[in-house]
């Protein structure tokens, strides 16, 4: 019985997630399996791999033959490399302790590419977020001018209605003028008035006293 190492799919739809099997080739990719090796999520950045290493490289010394996609994955883990390894081992090339040592500082240097490749998902997301956030200020930066703009006309309406408001006052006192005029000239000749009509209520007694001397004048005058 040949046995494959592949992927067998689960999750939602456009959200898949996979299990990584060993399976007997002829059954079908989602069907039954012999072993669970790990997992696989690709909706995180970077992906999530669970592998258990070990199994994975027992399956491979048993002549287990990986998928392209689950031998990258088994790739990524190490369990490539340690089954060569252990190869070499069996050969007589290494001993268990070389083989071992190899690999962990495999799984070190690994380790560090990963860590860098985080911080700069890490960075990436946080220089987006800013752009994000700046953009997001223009655009309301630009609703605010807008709304300004539309707004200017009425104000410039009242400002310049505020400043016409002092021209109209002269016109309106131009016309209450006449009326203001006729009422200040009648009681400024109010008191000749007075004076002319007084004259004329005295005349008559004027004319009195002064009419008898007049007479008796003349009487002595034809006398003589």
């Amino acid at each position: 019985m040949s046995v494959k190492i592949r992927l067998q799919r689960h999750g939602k739809k456009g959200k898949p997630f996979y299990w990584i099997v060993a399976a007997d080739a002829r059954a079908k990719r989602d069907g039954r399996f012999l072993e669970k090796l790990g997992t696989y999520n690709p909706n995180t950045n970077p992906a999530t791999i669970n592998l258990d290493v070990d199994g994975a490289v027992k399956w491979l010394q048993n002549g287990a033959q990986p998928t392209d996609t689950a031998k990258t994955i088994l790739s990524y883990k190490g369990a490539m490399l340690k089954n060569h390894l252990v190869g070499g081992v069996r050969k007589g090339a290494l001993t268990e302790e070389q083989a071992e040592e190899k690999f962990q500082a495999w799984l070190e240097e690994k380790a560090g590419k990963v860590a860098t490749k985080e911080e700069k998902v890490a960075k990436a997301k946080s220089e987006a977020k800013t752009k994000a956030l700046e953009a997001e200020k223009a655009v309301n930066e630009a609703r605010v001018a807008a709304a300004v703009e539309e707004a200017a006309p009425e104000v410039v309406e009242e400002v310049v209605a505020e400043e016409a408001a002092p021209e109209v006052a002269p016109e309106v006192a131009e016309e209450a003028a006449p009326e203001f005029v006729e009422e200040v000239v009648a009681e400024e000749a109010a008191p000749e008035v007075v004076e002319e009509v007084v004259a004329e209520e005295a005349a008559p007694e004027v004319v009195e006293e002064v009419a008898p001397e007049v007479t008796e004048e003349k009487k002595e005058e034809s006398a003589e």
